[in-house]
C-alpha cells in the first residue's frame, strides 16, 4: 500500500466461481429410478383413494338427509285425477310395486282438521277384506286406473281415493280405519293408501300420464 492509501482505497472483487454441475448418474442409479414404487406404497396410495370413494366430502353432502321414499322409490303423481283437486301420489319401487296415496295437495288436506275418517268399503266390495297370499300373490284383485280403493272423509265433505294405476290390488292399509289421522301426519308414509302391483307393459302405459315430483312442483308451485 503506498504512501497516503487508505484501507477505503482498495476495491477488491472477488468472483465466485460458477458451481459443477452434477456428475452423472450411474446406470444402477438410472435404474432405481424406473423401477415401481414399493408395494406398500403403492398400497398407501390404492388405500387412500378408497377412503376418498367411501367417505363423502362432507361439503357434498345435502343439508336434510334423503328419505327412505326418496332413496328406494321414484315418485310419480297424478293432479287432479278424475276430479280437480283431487292429487295422488305413486311411488315406484325397482321391484315394479307402486305404493297408492294422497299427495300433500290433496283436496282433502284444505279442509278444516283434515282427514277424519276412512272407509274402505267402496263398490260392491269392503278393500279391506281383501286377502293376498303365497308368491304367486293368489287372490290379488285386478284394477283399472279409476276403480275406487276407499273413501276418506273430512268435516264437511267426503272424496274418494282411486287406483290411478292399472294393475293387482295387493293390499291397502286398513290402519287407516282405527288411525285416520295418519293420512294428516304421515301421508308419504304411514298413511299411504294401498300397494298395486302392475303389468310392466301396463306401467309404461300410465307413466305417460304422470307428472314426476320435480313437474308436480312446478305445477302446484311448490318450493
Amino acid at each position: 500500500m503506498e504512501h497516503g492509501e487508505t484501507d477505503n482505497d482498495v476495491h477488491m472483487t472477488v468472483q465466485n466461481p460458477s458451481p459443477s454441475p452434477p456428475p452423472p448418474l450411474e446406470n444402477h442409479e438410472l435404474q432405481q429410478l424406473a423401477e415401481p414404487l414399493p408395494k406398500s406404497f403403492q398400497e398407501d396410495e390404492q388405500d387412500e383413494e378408497l377412503r376418498k370413494l367411501l367417505t363423502p366430502d362432507v361439503r357434498d353432502l345435502p343439508l336434510v338427509p334423503p328419505s327412505a321414499v326418496e332413496t328406494n322409490f321414484v315418485s310419480y303423481f297424478a293432479p287432479d285425477f278424475i276430479k280437480e283437486g283431487h292429487d295422488q301420489y305413486v311411488y315406484r319401487h325397482a321391484n315394479g310395486l307402486c305404493v297408492v296415496g294422497l299427495a300433500a295437495t290433496h283436496i282433502a288436506f284444505k279442509d278444516s282438521g283434515g282427514v277424519t275418517a276412512v272407509d274402505f268399503n267402496v263398490g260392491k266390495s269392503d278393500r279391506s277384506s281383501f286377502k293376498v297370499t303365497g308368491k304367486r300373490k293368489k287372490n290379488a284383485q285386478f284394477f283399472e286406473p279409476n276403480s275406487a280403493l276407499c273413501k276418506v272423509y273430512t268435516k264437511d265433505a267426503s272424496y274418494i281415493v282411486r287406483c290411478s294405476v292399472k294393475g293387482s290390488l295387493l293390499e291397502v292399509n286398513d290402519r287407516l280405519i282405527k288411525q285416520p289421522e295418519l293420512l294428516n301426519t304421515l301421508p308419504h308414509r304411514e298413511g299411504y293408501i294401498a300397494i298395486v302391483m302392475p303389468k310392466p307393459a301396463d306401467w309404461l302405459k300410465v307413466k305417460e300420464s304422470l307428472l314426476s315430483l320435480e313437474e308436480h312442483k312446478r305445477l302446484r308451485e311448490l318450493n
